[in-house]
């Protein structure tokens, strides 16, 4: 039987093709991004089995707007992939307030919120995933401009290592991908003519095998996900 899983950051990089493959081995998704053209191409592939939710996560009522969605369609959900982020290459000295504060959004609490939200619709044996970065990952290498990034996505780690505990009652289980370098329009943004090792499609499969197989045997675990030394 086919489950259903729910991708944020889905219009575009790993998000889009985490969708695509999760599709592909004929699950449910429901896709949710800002972009409403970019999620109807994404649906246009699958058209019966994406659901499409274009919405900031980062705003309260549109969260409630997503929860709706699971009302009305009478759905729950056997996993999530806190995929969307926000990355702003800026010296620390220079970053301000407010952007300091909107890679907190994105990166952390849009997750953690978002997760409160739906866990009424989570069945016993789901399985949370959360996109982190290698800049999140103890002990590994950390980069000029990359403070408040590195610094959200930390403390997204260390959200997945406290959820277990948290909703072992429910049997949910809960771990996090520390990534790499991957070529993705968000990496283009940040760092211009970088060429990254890894392809969107390829960590979109790999993330899919993950969050399809990987609860079997982790649970609470901060993983790097990198083909470069992570200490």
């Amino acid at each position: 039987m086919a489950n259903h899983y729910l991708v944020t950051g889905a219009s575009r990089g790993i998000g889009f093709e985490v969708v695509k493959y999760l599709a592909e081995n004929d699950h449910l998704i429901t896709a949710v991004a800002r972009s409403q053209d970019k999620l109807s191409s994404l649906r246009g592939l699958y058209p019966e089995q994406i659901y499409t939710n274009a919405l900031d996560i980062t705003l309260e009522q549109n969260r409630n707007e997503l929860v709706q969605h699971f009302n009305d369609k009478g759905l729950t959900l056997d996993g999530i992939v806190h995929n969307a982020g926000l990355l702003i290459n800026k010296p620390f000295r220079e970053l301000t307030n407010d952007e300091w504060q909107q890679q907190l959004n994105v990166n952390l609490l849009a997750p953690v919120f978002l997760t409160r939200d739906l866990l009424p619709y989570l069945n016993p044996g789901s399985h949370i995933l959360n996109i982190s970065s290698m800049g999140g990952f103890q002990g590994s290498s950390k980069f000029p401009g990359l403070t408040g990034y590195s610094v959200a996505k930390g403390a997204l780690s260390i959200f997945s290592e406290c959820l277990p505990g948290e909703l072992q009652d429910k049997q949910i289980k809960c771990n996090c991908l520390c990534l790499g370098a991957v070529q993705t329009e968000m990496l283009e943004s940040a760092f211009p003519g970088m060429d990254a090792p890894v392809t969107a499609g390829d960590m979109g499969r790999y993330i899919s095998n993950f969050l399809e197989n990987g609860h079997t045997f982790y649970n609470g675990k901060v993983l790097p996900v990198s083909l470069a030394d992570p200490s």
